[in-house]
């Protein structure tokens, strides 16, 4: 049976990687839906016998098993027909089933095991090609309108004149009020080659702007910014594992030249595609070296070597990371730790080493069903404990297990370092989480910079090499007041550094599109620059790494 890895968006922290595998369509709906929770059901009553003991702490046989099974399984139709049968409306299995039964089982396994209705499975599908059809633009919520955030260079939507604030009022004659993003994003896209209307209101213009643009294949890239922070010392980030993850990263890495320092930033990669995940640890590890195993009840045990190799390439690395890094990306940081092949800082990383295969159901939907657990070179396991924590706090209130290390795994890298497993990867060096203030929680609030941007660029013309100045904070100054924020000069003065990046970054975006302005942000980013001090220390332990492992080759020569 044919298997590959997808990739899924359906949450900032559900990616993961996943197998394929292909299940019967020519079942009716009813029966289906039944089938379906009767194997579902069976798989998991006999996980859990199989995997632990009963209440009066007897081993389960083989009979014991069938037998609960069957009772679980027969209350469960008792449970459907009474419902069916008796509920005050008219009982839609499809939803019963697909939004009720199965979501719920799949939740008391594990955060990640998931249920992909017919719109989030084409959107698995979708994501796992690192393109869509559509016309190529950043929207987001403003006072309740949706905005052009800015649109991709060279997209259907650039090329239209589509601008960094016009304000999306409908989409094929059907107004955007009281629209989300998403639901306005559906309406943009459609098939390739076809058109859409989009209305638009503009300041400055009386009249709204119609606009019909021809929707086109979108790339999605994974290194969605990467430039160089200073002579030698480059700086790439990349944003997701798709299919072109390791040849973007390639590419990128090719056009620095001879690079003396790399800055690697993962902060906010949800991860996806294992075979991407190793490629990209390939770029920097020798030969041979193990990137990541998986091991699981009903699937074999797999090591992933580096196939090709990195060509002798030994750079220094820093690795940026955060609670926002997760799944592939965390098997990269792994692997790169553990390999002492460079310095990780940040915060630790989310905790996500859960391996899914996915199996298609009928209607194009699917089941994501866990299958087996991913563990670092050094045998860390990567996945957070979820037993007892509620699905909410799961993913939005991780806390920082750093410094509670004594309680966790311990494992050695190459080196004989210590590192630490089961809370994700813990980084060489912290670097405490940024805490927005008061000041600029309210600037953020009402979008201050994005405004503030609009209304410069309609009096300014810029260069690439333009730098906020000392008229530019005026000229700030005096659109705080026009917007009636409140602030001090002591606020203004203690976050000066923090004003400036956020107006660059902002004129950067607007006037060369993204990921300029994703660029001017990095390069303006204090966990950046405080990576790069780490550079040298990662320099030495890569020197050092290497007279270990010659002097462990030699003595190992020598007693043969």
């Amino acid at each position: 049976m044919r298997m590959k890895h997808l990739i899924l968006y359906l949450h900032p922290y559900q990616n993961g990687d996943f197998c394929l595998m292909r299940l019967n369509r020519g079942l009716g709906l009813r029966l289906l839906l039944v089938l379906l929770v009767f194997d579902a059901l069976g798989v998991l009553l006999g996980q859990r016998m199989d995997s632990g003991t009963l209440n009066t702490g007897t081993l389960n046989s083989p009979l014991d098993n069938d037998t609960q099974a069957r009772d679980s399984l027969r209350n469960f139709t008792q449970a459907y027909h009474i419902v069916e049968d008796n509920y005050a409306e008219t009982v839609d299995p499809s939803k019963a089933i697909f939004e009720g039964a199965i979501p719920g089982m799949l939740r008391v396994l594990d955060p990640h095991s998931t249920f992909f209705d017919p719109k989030a499975y084409a959107q698995l599908q979708e994501e796992q090609s690192g393109k869509y059809y559509g016309i190529g633009m950043s929207i987001g919520a403003r006072a309740n309108k949706i905005v052009v955030i800015a649109p991709f260079a060279g997209t259907p939507a650039y090329k239209a004149g589509i601008r960094p604030g016009d304000v999306i009022a409908a989409v094929d004659g059907k107004p955007t009020d009281n629209m989300t993003t998403d639901e306005v994003a559906d309406l943009v896209r459609g098939p390739k080659g076809t058109n859409v209307q989009i209305t638009i209101l503009r300041e400055g213009i009386s009249q709204p702007v119609h606009l019909t643009v021809m929707r086109a294949e979108i790339p999605r890239n994974s290194v969605d910014v990467h430039f160089m922070l200073k002579p030698g010392i480059g700086y790439v980030h990349l944003a997701m594992f798709d299919e072109t993850t390791d040849s973007e990263l390639e590419k990128a890495l090719d056009g620095f030249g001879n690079l003396q320092g790399l800055v690697l930033d993962l902060r906010q990669d949800p991860g996806g595609l294992l075979n991407q995940a190793v490629a990209v640890a390939s770029e920097f590890l020798p030969k041979g070296d193990v990137v990541v195993s998986q091991h699981g009840r009903s699937s074999p045990e797999r090591v992933y070597r580096v196939a090709q190799g990195n060509g002798g390439k030994d750079y220094p690395i820093v690795v940026l990371v955060d609670r926002g890094t997760a799944s592939a990306a965390e098997i990269v940081t792994g692997a790169i730790q553990d390999h002492d092949r460079g310095i990780v800082v940040g915060q630790n990383t989310f905790g996500k080493g859960l391996v899914q295969t996915v199996f298609p159901l009928s209607d194009s939907t699917g089941l994501a069903l866990t299958t087996a657990k991913y563990y670092t070179p050094s045998g860390r396991l990567i996945q957070r404990n979820y037993e007892g924590v509620s699905l909410y706090d799961y993913y939005y209130n991780v806390n920082n297990n750093a410094a509670n290390n004594a309680a966790r795994e311990v494992k050695k890298t190459d080196t004989g370092r210590l590192v630490y497993g089961g809370d994700g990867i813990t980084p060489d060096f912290q670097i405490p989480e940024p805490k927005a203030n008061a000041f600029q929680q309210d600037l953020t609030f009402h979008y201050i910079f994005f405004d503030f941007a609009q209304q410069y660029l309609s009096q300014h013309k810029i260069t690439p090499s333009w730098n906020v100045d000392d008229q530019t904070l005026q000229d700030f100054r005096n659109f705080l007041h026009s917007k009636n924020i409140t602030y001090s000069e002591s606020d203004f003065a203690a976050n000066l550094d923090w004003v400036k990046s956020h107006i660059k970054a902002e004129v950067f975006t607007n006037s060369f599109g993204l990921e300029q302005g994703q660029a001017a942000s990095a390069a303006d980013d204090p966990e950046v620059l405080k990576a790069v001090e780490y550079l040298p220390q990662a320099k030495n332990l890569e020197e050092t790494a290497e007279r270990i492992m010659l002097e462990r080759n030699r003595s190992a020569a020598l007693h043969k």
